[in-house]
């Protein structure tokens, strides 16, 4: 099963010279933890709450400062024609709890998140042991 029939989202982006306080703003906004930084539709940086957290509180970072001076870059990115295996090996190998999701020539398609993964993997296990319960019940 492909990540694009199942788990992407539309992503929130914004341009690498965009504010941190606007960054922050899109994020209450939209209620989301993560937003990608793109340019021509590629992902080319992506940050987060934390990131954003530990820039302004330690770093010295000034909401005015552009996100480039603070995303992940690059990006760490997965193809939407890729499995589900693929992505949660690669969050545990990057050990990260998001990763954009790009088409065949790179472009931004969505986001996949670990908790995505697990409200899949959840559901996947309900539907299980409801297969097995109804093989062992008792007539």
């Amino acid at each position: 099963m492909s990540l694009g029939a199942v788990l992407v989202r539309r992503p929130v982006t914004v341009g690498p010279e965009e504010s941190l306080s606007k960054v922050a703003r899109l994020m209450e906004q939209e209620n989301v933890g993560a937003i990608v930084v793109v340019q021509q539709h590629r992902p080319v940086g992506i940050i987060t709450d934390r990131d954003l957290a530990l820039a302004i509180c330690l770093h010295g970072a000034t909401p005015r400062d552009p996100v480039q001076k603070r995303m992940m870059s690059p990006a760490d990115t997965i193809r939407e024609d890729q499995g589900i295996y693929e992505a949660t090996q690669k969050l545990m190998e990057l050990a990260v709890r998001r990763l954009p999701v790009v088409d065949e020539e790179g472009q931004l398609v969505g986001i996949v998140s670990l908790d995505d993964l697990l409200a899949l993997l959840s559901r996947e296990l309900r539907n299980l042991a409801e297969g097995v319960r109804a093989e062992v019940a008792v007539p």
